[in-house]
């Protein structure tokens, strides 16, 4: 108990001082290194930033095709969460996003894609958004 306080501390301290890589940071590092994989890779949770709504999913290459299934989560209720996906295909960017209140499941599929970020928000489309996670 004491050595799991101490390093509680030791992490919340090296955070304030910006030393500390934070666990969504290293999970979106695997994240993108496992997601040139052609079995694919899980990702999330990834929060809203008042951390009432998350996503997660998993992202994998099929031939030239890329498909990604994603679950959301809205905590809360009441209001909904939105997850957004941006990716690159075909020499340009682009966008859509996906509302769900409770636990939704949602799929997309893409020819020629590259790369893939997806955030997710809470209460609106560009209200209480988390960070950006590169997932393909």
């Amino acid at each position: 108990m004491r050595k799991t306080l101490a390093i509680a501390a030791l992490a919340g301290s090296m955070a304030v001082t910006g030393l500390a890589v934070s666990p969504a940071t290293a999970q979106a590092a695997t994240a993108t290194t496992a997601a040139t994989t052609s079995t694919g890779t899980s990702w999330g949770k990834f929060f809203s930033s008042d951390r009432k709504a998350y996503t997660f999913g998993k992202t994998w290459k099929s031939g030239h095709v890329v498909h990604t299934k994603w679950y959301g989560v809205d905590k809360v209720g009441g209001k909904k969460g939105w997850v957004w996906f941006e990716y690159y295909q075909n020499g340009s960017w682009h966008k859509f996003n996906r509302s769900f209140d409770g636990k939704v499941v949602g799929s997309w599929t893409g020819k020629g894609i590259k790369k893939v970020y997806t955030f997710t928000c809470w209460a609106g489309k560009f209200d209480n958004c988390g960070r950006k996670y590169r997932i393909y």
